[in-house]
């Protein structure tokens, strides 16, 4: 795309920039030069790459100052206490001077046009029809080219995560943007814990589904690294180990997304089940258990399924033992 061309495309007025990349990171001096050669490359180039550091011990700092030297695009760089990647994600929802927020993860890549297509697809969306949508999702692929997870039903897909999710099951590593405005009105949840629990994404995502639709656009836009070794802004969730983390996702669930029961029916079972197990891990009683549910529906299955919860928590009490 030329100078002219791209200049003619102005973000909204309280915006400096198109997009925002974010990039969280924890040690990943080693990696992350990946982003960087990404965004060198994309022929877009109306974006700045806002780097947050989640309390790097590496010499992440000092690769980011001699590319904030020589780089031809903005690049800011904040340290942070290791808080975990969901406070990082809404600090960078209020500190992004884009109008899209885009996570670019520290030891993946993008292909040189990934930018460009993002901002193709937005624009196809009918102006007056924009103010419905969140953003845009698109696949992921291996660094030898070969697609990571399900392709969509059909591209262009109008939905939402859950429907994708439950109704069109549709597994795998995906992409994208959203509105910055819209990160801004879902933050993530910031219990205040120590150690810091991890937060799942799908909080945010099914959150967004009760108001906006996203499209879905099966084209392989991120190159997706599965070998760039431990993280600690990537925990697990499991029931003993993060059972804040557990509970809010099947809490959350259960009240937001249990209209999509008859479509993934063994998956809601679960997620009550763990949101039982989780709770006594919190030592939670079955009364507060009860009262933190919204929905009929999920006290229902809750019911239902405590019993079953309840004898996974002993079973992981004991296998802590």
């Amino acid at each position: 795309m030329d100078a002219d061309n791209q200049k003619s495309i102005l973000p909204d007025e309280k915006y400096m920039y198109t997009f925002t990349i974010f990039t969280p990171t924890y040690n990943r001096a080693s990696t992350i030069s990946r982003v960087y050669e990404s965004l060198k490359h994309q022929t877009f180039q109306d974006f700045e790459w806002l780097i947050i550091d989640d309390g790097s011990t590496d010499n992440t700092s000092s690769l980011v100052r001699k590319w904030q030297e020589d780089a031809k695009f903005t690049i800011r760089y904040i340290f942070q206490e290791n808080s975990g990647k969901h406070v990082a994600y809404n600090k960078a929802a209020r500190l992004a001077k884009g109008k899209f927020l885009v996570n670019l993860d520290s030891d993946d890549a993008c292909i040189p046009v990934a930018l460009e297509r993002f901002k193709y697809h937005w624009d196809a969306i009918p102006e007056d029809e924009q103010s419905s949508f969140s953003g845009v999702d698109c696949l992921c692929q291996d660094p030898q080219g070969n697609l990571i997870g399900d392709l969509y039903p059909f591209s262009p897909l109008d939905s939402n995560y859950s429907e994708v999710h439950y109704r069109y099951k549709v597994t795998g590593e995906k992409w994208g943007f959203q509105l910055t405005t819209v990160f801004q009105e879902f933050p993530f949840p910031e219990p205040s814990i120590n150690p810091t629990p991890c937060i799942p994404e799908s909080i945010v995502w099914s959150n967004l589904t009760q108001k906006y639709k996203a499209r879905y656009i099966n084209e392989c836009l991120r190159i997706y690294y599965i070998n760039g070794g431990p993280s600690q802004l990537t925990k697990t969730s499991s029931a003993s180990k993060n059972p804040t983390g557990l509970n809010l996702v099947c809490k959350n669930m259960l009240d937001v997304e249990i209209r999509y029961f008859i479509f993934s029916p063994f998956a809601f079972l679960k997620a009550a089940i763990n949101y039982s197990r989780s709770s006594f891990h919190l030592q939670k009683n079955l009364g507060q258990q009860l009262i933190n549910l919204q929905s009929w529906e999920a006290k229902f299955l809750w019911l239902i399924c405590f019993p079953v919860g309840y004898v996974f928590w002993l079973r992981d009490s004991l296998n802590k033992r």
